[in-house]
């Protein structure tokens, strides 16, 4: 295991809430009404701009997504947070020289506010969003261009995710998936995914990188031996 690919909401940030409340800050003002959770969820898979276009049209877009983009900021630290242990396991994969990666559906700007906002952005050292692959998740797009940038084999990395759309991703790279469900809006159905690890706690992620990276020293040792 040379790389970890990590999902961003719901796998390394609880940004559910503020995802859909920004959403719903938009909907309120243009179609005055509010969306459930599971239509906004519908929406996901591109950045949010094709999302908000879904919602409001192509007529006053660039003005709303401002309007996205200013309430996401201003109320991020109220209704965002990385989930306790994330930032230990960031350490822990950066102190064992592990390669870091990001692969979110987010587009780049609300992925850099958050990445700022919480003060992630220096573990990481390839970052792939929405608007960075021509085929959004489920698409494997994201995962490849990260295996090409880093020169890995799929058996080198591994994928991190809460959602189907991840483990889909992963399976069509070929890359081992390890879906998490601590946070998951779609946990019944990832759990009906063919996963290679499933985990149901932060700590039961930590507890398994650091079994792997040990092996990977361990392995390093006896073949220089």
């Amino acid at each position: 295991m040379k790389c970890v690919i990590f999902d961003m909401d719901g796998t390394l940030t609880q940004t559910n809430l503020l995802i859909f409340e920004s959403f719903n800050h938009i909907a309120e003002e243009y179609l005055k009404k509010r969306l459930t959770p599971p239509e906004i969820i519908s929406l996901f898979g591109p950045p949010e701009e094709e999302a908000i276009q879904k919602i409001i049209g192509t007529g006053n877009l660039a003005i709303a997504m401002e309007k996205y983009y200013r309430f996401y900021q201003e109320r991020h630290n109220e209704l965002a947070s990385l989930y306790p242990g994330i930032r230990e396991i960031l350490e822990i994969l950066r102190m064992k020289k592990v390669a870091i990666a990001l692969f979110t559906g987010k587009g780049r700007r609300t992925t850099d506010i958050t990445m700022q906002k919480l003060g992630i952005e220096q573990f990481f050292d390839l970052t792939v969003t929405g608007d960075d692959v021509d085929h959004f998740k489920p698409s494997g797009d994201g995962i490849r261009k990260i295996l090409r940038k880093c020169s890995l084999q799929p058996d080198e990395a591994v994928m991190v995710g809460d959602a189907v759309a991840d483990i889909k991703a992963a399976h069509e790279c070929g890359v081992p998936v390890a879906a998490v469900v601590w946070d998951s809006y779609g946990k019944e159905s990832v759990m009906k995914e063919t996963t290679d690890f499933l985990f149901h706690s932060v700590d039961e992620l930590r507890s398994w990188l650091e079994q792997r990276i040990d092996h990977n020293e361990r392995s390093a040792i006896n073949d220089e031996q």
